[in-house]
């Protein structure tokens, strides 16, 4: 008796002991998962990557930037017949467990041992999260417990909506596809909140094999798989059996857009992604996971005019092929760029030649050398200026044919480009202080030679900057910044960035008209004249001579503006050698770019002429004297003088010409007369003496005298 109750205290003992021991092991056990879901689970992991979109003010989307195609989307915005479609097919139980549904791994386990091979799973939604974010790279023995780690610390943490929002936006949907939104977008073109029972069901059925199941590779595979999710919604209760039966008798019902390659976007959306990263310090990297809205200032028909017209090889002249070229359009008004062309078969990645530095050749005139002349009192339009070959400081200009009249008005160095002129005028000036406006403009340069004025510069400028310093005068003298992206929101869509140009006075609004007028009067009759636009535009040509090959040339240019728009456009090689020139001048960028305007024209319409400002006065065009000017001579008798000389000559088109009636005389001939007409009376002709006259025509804005006429005599 004393053995048999000594036998069952040892029991009980044991029990008891064995009871603790159990009780400490599933203590520790749980601790260590719980201490192990927190090793497991990395919280930057939970933050899942999302597409930025690039896109334009009307909302079309010109381009994306992911790692994963992803548009998140909060699980409010997913209809409950399709989380219920989810949850019915991939963890009914999903409100009731705690991470790991118990109940299904034992039912798994049976059901795999009665059929000798692995049939069902068990993973609930949570842990198929918890393997998708954390442990998706993780093949050793033991993923299967972090993964159930991982699972019961989110259910600890977050809620079970939560969960759920993450799954959806997570899941792989095949097609390049991440998460229901992006999902939906491509297979339906519609929101996921725009979803109806089947589509949803289609979009649940993919969760467990998105590439076996897809509709587009496997449709009638993909049917079934939808089938049977439906049938899972049924059977829990959240459709009917009726409304089953008519979800499953309809089709896939997809509504796929096809993709449209916009390879005319490019080179802008490379100039974003540069701007992102140097303005608002947003790194390639970073956009690509950050699911930001950048909405930019491209204008979808002048950017397309121009991709279209720089595949047509006629405008780029070269000994070989290879010809390169860039084209920049901002709006004078904002300083938004709405159209950049960064080569001709340019590529997301490639050389951006919109910002690459060119020697500017005499595209560099205007801003370097007459802006800043203008703005001192001795330098106007109609002021003569030399232009004669001329050694300065061991630097020799020449003008292009090579031809020099002595003395030239700026107007007229300016439309006929004299480089002898410029040189000049840029030593009389003073080089620091061309370059104290070049300052203004933002643009620095390192040289400090009368090169300058010619555009010979030791680094060049990008034709981004051309357009940018040519923007003074098109806007009353004031310099602006051009930027590409308008606005950018964040994952949240809320406002984070906003383009803003700042301005700052550079030339007067006298002098920015001037320089209007003239390089108006340069497109329409000087060396700009090349090509046909009819409405309003001012610009210069510029060219550079090739530094291997002798009278080629080696970079082509015409920066120009309208009322609304200013532009520069580069054409040449990226190599400099002997075996890349150009077989054209600068003829070609100016009839490319008037056609490219030509084109936009057609599709918005374009100011037919520029707006004299208010506070300006006008720029008489220039005078042109005539070349030959026939005098007739003969007699009157009247008044108190007895005998009276009468002068008529051919009179001239332009009624501003004067003239100059000369007397001849031993010596010096004297001037008796300053005439506005035709026609002039020579009183007291004496009757004894013969007496020789001529007359020349006259400008009065430049103040030069043209060719005399011939010489007639009076005498009785």
């Amino acid at each position: 008796m004393r053995k048999s109750k000594s036998s069952i205290r040892k029991k009980m003992k044991w029990l008891l002991l064995s009871s603790v021991f159990i009780i400490i092991i599933a203590i520790i056990g749980y601790t260590a998962i719980l201490f192990g879901g927190n090793l497991v689970v990395d919280e930057e992991d939970l933050v899942l990557d999302a597409t930025t979109t690039i896109e334009t003010s009307d909302g079309q989307i010109i381009g994306k930037l992911y790692n994963e195609n992803r548009i998140p989307v909060r699980l409010e915005e997913v209809p409950n017949h399709v989380k219920e479609a989810f949850v019915a097919v991939e963890d009914r139980r999903f409100y009731d467990h705690g991470g790991v549904d118990f109940q299904s791994v034992v039912r798994a386990v049976y059901r795999d041992i009665i059929a000798m091979a692995k049939v069902e799973g068990a993973s609930t939604i949570t842990q198929q999260l918890a393997k998708n974010l954390f442990l998706h790279n993780d093949k050793t023995w033991m993923r299967k417990t972090k993964e159930v780690m991982a699972a019961i610390h989110l259910e600890r943490k977050y809620s079970k909506d939560k969960i759920l929002e993450l799954y959806l936006n997570e899941i792989y949907f095949g097609q390049g596809l991440y998460g229901i939104e992006a999902a939906s977008q491509t297979f339906f073109s519609k929101s996921v909140k725009d979803l109806n029972v089947t589509e949803g069901a289609l979009l649940a059925g993919l969760a467990k094999a998105p590439n076996g199941y897809s509709p587009v590779d496997h449709p009638e595979k993909a049917k079934e798989r939808r089938n049977v999710v439906l049938k899972a919604m049924d059977d829990t209760g959240k459709i009917s059996t009726e409304k089953r039966i008519s979800a499953q008798g309809k089709t896939l019902g997809l509504e796929m857009k096809k993709k449209k390659l916009n390879p005319w976007t490019d080179s802008y959306i490379d100039l974003v992604l540069q701007e992102a990263k140097e303005e608002y310090k947003l790194s390639n990297k970073e956009l690509k996971r950050g699911g930001y809205r950048i909405v930019v200032n491209m204008n979808e028909k002048a950017q397309q005019i121009a991709y279209r017209k720089f595949k047509n090889g006629d405008y780029f002249p070269g000994n070989t092929k290879g010809v390169q070229g860039a084209f920049v359009m901002m709006e004078q008004d904002s300083g938004e760029i709405v159209a950049a062309i960064g080569g001709r078969d340019y590529q997301l990645g490639n050389l951006n030649r919109v910002t690459v530095t060119r020697q500017p050749g005499s595209t560099m005139k205007p801003i370097a050398v007459y802006g800043p002349a203008m703005m001192q009192e001795a330098y106007q339009p109609y002021t003569l200026i030399r232009d004669q070959k001329v050694e300065i400081n061991g630097y020799t200009a020449t003008n292009y044919d090579d031809n020099y009249e002595g003395a030239v008005s700026i107007f007229e160095a300016l439309v006929e480009s004299k480089n002898a002129s410029a040189v000049w005028l840029l030593n009389e000036l003073g080089v620091q202080n061309a370059k104290d406006y070049l300052t203004k403009m933002n643009i620095s340069i390192p040289d400090e030679g009368l090169a300058i004025a010619l555009g010979g510069l030791s680094e060049g400028l990008t034709p981004l900057k051309m357009a940018e310093s040519y923007r003074t005068f098109a806007s009353d003298g004031k310099t602006i910044d051009s930027f590409a992206i308008d606005r950018i929101y964040d994952k949240q869509n809320e406002l984070i960035y906003e383009g803003k140009a700042t301005t700052a006075e550079v030339f007067s609004p006298q002098v920015a008209w001037n320089m209007t007028s003239i390089l108006t009067e340069a497109v329409n009759e000087g060396t700009a004249s090349a090509g046909e636009y009819s409405k309003a535009l001012a610009g210069k040509t510029g060219s550079t001579q090739h530094p291997h090959v002798a009278n080629k040339v080696k970079d082509a240019w015409f920066v120009g503006y309208t009322p609304q728009y200013v532009s520069a456009l580069w054409m040449g090689y990226d190599t400099s050698d002997k075996e890349h020139y150009l077989t054209g001048g600068s003829e070609f960028p100016t009839k490319l770019t008037k056609e490219i305007l030509s084109e936009l024209d057609k599709q918005q319409s374009l100011t037919t002429a520029f707006e004299k400002p208010d506070n300006v006065k006008d720029l008489p065009k220039p005078i042109e004297l005539p070349e030959k000017v026939v005098l007739n001579g003969d007699y009157s008798i009247g008044g108190f003088s007895l005998f009276k000389g009468k002068l008529q000559w051919t009179p001239a088109k332009d009624k501003r010409v004067v003239y100059h009636v000369y007397r001849e005389k031993e010596g010096v001939d004297e001037r008796i007369a300053k005439v506005e007409g035709s026609k002039f009376t020579v009183d007291n002709i004496s009757i004894f003496k013969a007496t020789s006259y001529y007359v020349v025509p006259y400008d009065p804005l430049t103040k030069l005298e043209g060719q005399k006429s011939n010489t007639i005599t009076l005498s009785i």
